[in-house]
């Protein structure tokens, strides 16, 4: 991979990682996810405006990855009411790489390099360690997890496949994908009602706030993600950034004042060397 798509898809992993700290606070996750919903419908629908169709051939990966991504949204939501599942679901930002890497040998036929092997393994091996410290996981919730890693590297490999097949549109391919994230509004109305999705406009602003900023900043980091996996690897580039794990703890560190034992620093030098073996 070229040193500037990696440097690109490692800031959108800070990205990714600075979301997930602006919506540490907010306690309701559906509510929030729906709110990040909107910002990322809200500015997809700007940018097909201004931006040619993508290729036809690219359509039917369109569709289909809108779908995982709404079906991934709704089980992460469901994900976070379960405390075990809540400890396990490192794991699945963990697997993920490994998955998109046989699932882009299996559908894509994409040869890795033994070093970004070596680098994609170190990768989810010191991701999986960093989410087992000090935490016993269920079987139910590991087997939860696993399954949230294998809808991230569905909708991974739908994209990466169906960006190449966009005509060099990835940054239409990317919108229209994301257009998709307006039944989220849609499915919340009709679960709890529309005055639970608009009364925390003014009821608490922060949070709604926080949540429309989280959807800015997600709609930037995959949409690099998606913009690398024209040229890149895929499972070079899923690795690089579930990376954003390493900068969560060096953000809860710094900002947060979050303690980091040795062994959590030890996994986490463990990625970025795994990260550097993609880089060579």
């Amino acid at each position: 991979m070229l040193s500037q798509t990696g440097g690109l898809v490692l800031f959108a992993a800070l990205l990714h990682a600075s979301w997930n700290a602006m919506l540490h606070g907010n306690r309701d996750r559906f509510l929030s996810m729906t709110w990040m919903s909107i910002a990322i419908a809200a500015v997809s629908t700007l940018v097909i405006v201004f931006t040619p169709l993508p290729a036809a051939a690219a359509w039917p990966y369109i569709v289909a990855s809108g779908l995982v991504h709404i079906v991934y949204n709704m089980s992460l939501v469901r994900a976070y009411r379960r405390s075990d599942l809540a400890q396990a679901y490192p794991i699945a930002r963990g697997s993920s790489p490994l998955l998109v890497t046989l699932g882009a040998a299996l559908f894509a036929h994409e040869a890795i390099p033994p070093l970004h092997a070596l680098g994609i393994a170190m990768i989810s091996g010191g991701i999986i360690a960093l989410a087992l410290q000090g935490r016993h996981v269920s079987r139910a919730g590991a087997l939860a997890a696993l399954t949230t890693g294998a809808t991230i590297a569905l909708y991974t490999v739908i994209d990466g496949i169906g960006v190449r097949l966009s005509g060099g549109e990835a940054l239409a391919y990317t919108a229209w994908m994301f257009m998709f994230y307006w039944l989220m509004p849609v499915l919340f109305v009709a679960v709890r009602g529309l005055p639970a999705l608009t009364t925390p406009v003014w009821e608490a602003p922060m949070a709604v706030g926080s949540s429309f900023a989280g959807g800015l900043v997600s709609i930037a980091a995959y949409g690099i993600v998606i913009w690398a996996m024209q040229s890149g690897a895929m499972g070079t580039v899923s690795a690089l950034r579930e990376t954003s794990v390493v900068f969560a703890v060096l953000i809860g560190r710094v900002f947060l004042r979050e303690a980091v034992s040795g062994k959590r620093w030890l996994a986490c030098l463990v990625v970025t060397a795994g990260a550097i073996c993609l880089g060579l």
